[in-house]
């Protein structure tokens, strides 16, 4: 009888602190733990009893990397909940600052997280010694995506200008010309990123993934739509709580997901590729073709290339809206509060985001329930690491380790994001 274990007690290259956990008996893997040991932040605690206008502003803080995302799904859920819905040129801005988010969160990821495993160092810092030219067009890239969100939000970080019903100010068409000019240097960088990251060297890994991401009849879909699984399933954004239920596990602060009773689908942007590539910019698909990406994407080691071809068509549709733009007449239109439920899905750089906010006749916040995509895609990525230890049990400890955490970087994890849940036992 033989035993092999592996810990890796602090992941390297993901955003917050986790470790990992693997057990083998007699060749057959026995348990993966994800510990994802971050100790819990109580946002959802934190909103109740607080002002139906402030979940914007408080979400925005649970990530310095996609707060945009947060506050575009708090803005939904209330609004939807106050019988209020965003449309024209403010829709317009949001998608715009959520695409800011999305080329500077997956460029941060392919070039100073994800790049280095498959060239061959420990560090972005270190892979730019050798690849100075590939890290400039990376800071770049991410640079522009920044200047996206601080132009539209009032600053990069932790944006304060997103309100519920709009934004407090809006720019003038003048102000979004010089950012067009970026944007196209940003277009050529993109371009020149899908055909760098297409030639890397990736393991021969294919997975029978579930994906779950919104879908939009006409556009890929990102800030609105219903949801889609692959199987077939589509539900509202309303009747998410019947479709998706948290559980806690004892190995992890954050909450695992059971899709329809089934633990281990995928939401991100595998998941949006599989089910929304038709709907990609038409550069954005030529390029996707000739980076060898079929219609849907199974190979996880191949995430960083869909990742590319998303930065890519984001700059493609930010450039459409700053061409097309009017000026809107407000900037917010009106939400006055009512008793009521409101659940409001976009789509994180990481994956598919749902807030679920109840308010009384006051406005004020009686239930919160937010559910990030890392928290989601926990159970799947262990269910990843268990295919593709077991048939290399007989690798050294250095080489397994390296290949798991290359494993748990495929999902672009944000743990800080995922960090939810505490079990405290007290004796009196």
């Amino acid at each position: 009888m033989t035993h092999r274990s592996l810990r890796i007690s602090g992941l390297a290259r993901v955003e917050g602190e986790g470790s990992l956990l693997v057990r083998a008996r007699d060749g057959r893997v026995t348990d993966v733990e994800l510990n994802i040991y971050e100790p819990p932040r109580f946002f959802e605690a934190l909103l109740r009893g607080r002002a139906h206008t402030e979940p914007p502003d408080i979400t925005a803080r649970i990530c310095g990397i996609c707060p945009v995302a947060y506050q575009m799904s708090a803005c939904q859920a209330i609004e939807a909940a106050c019988g209020a819905e965003v449309a024209g040129p403010l829709r317009d801005l949001r998608l715009l600052m959520y695409y800011g988010e999305w080329i500077e969160s997956h460029t941060l990821h392919i070039y100073l997280l994800h790049a280095p495993d498959f060239l061959g160092y420990d560090s972005g810092v270190a892979m730019a010694a050798d690849h100075r030219h590939a890290v400039e067009r990376g800071l770049a890239l991410k640079k522009t995506g920044n200047e996206l969100v601080a132009v539209l939000g009032g600053r990069a970080i932790h944006p304060v200008n997103v309100r519920v019903g709009g934004f407090y100010r809006v720019p003038a068409r003048a102000e979004l010309a010089p950012l067009a000019e970026r944007l196209r240097r940003a277009r050529d960088a993109a371009l020149e990123t899908v055909g760098w990251v297409a030639g890397f060297d990736f393991p021969d890994v294919e997975h029978d993934y579930r994906f779950l991401a919104l879908r939009h009849p006409a556009e890929y879909a990102i800030l609105s739509g219903s949801v889609a699984v692959s199987d077939g399933t589509e539900f509202a954004a309303a009747d998410w709580p019947a479709h998706v239920v948290e559980e806690q596990v004892p190995h992890s602060t954050a909450l695992h997901a059971r899709l329809d009773g089934d633990t281990g689908y995928l939401v991100g942007a595998l998941a949006r590729y599989a089910l929304n590539a038709h709907l990609l910019s038409p550069l954005a698909r030529s390029a996707a073709s000739d980076a060898g990406l079929g219609p849907v994407c199974r190979n996880p080691f191949r995430s960083i290339v869909v990742r590319a071809v998303e930065v890519l068509h984001a700059c493609e549709e930010a450039l459409r809206i700053i061409e097309d733009y009017t000026e809107p007449d407000a900037p917010a239109i009106a939400v006055e509060p009512r008793p009521g439920v409101g659940n409001g899905v976009s789509e994180a750089p990481r994956g598919t985001l749902y807030h679920r906010y109840r308010i009384d006749g006051a406005g004020l916040i009686t239930e919160a329930d937010i559910v990030p995509p890392t928290s989601q895609n926990q159970a799947r990525i262990e269910m990843d690491l268990r295919h593709l230890i077991e048939p290399r049990l007989g690798l050294p400890q250095q080489e397994l380790s390296a290949l798991c955490e290359r494993a748990v970087r495929n999902h672009d994890p944000c743990i800080s994001c995922s960090t939810h849940f505490l079990r405290l036992h007290l004796d009196r």
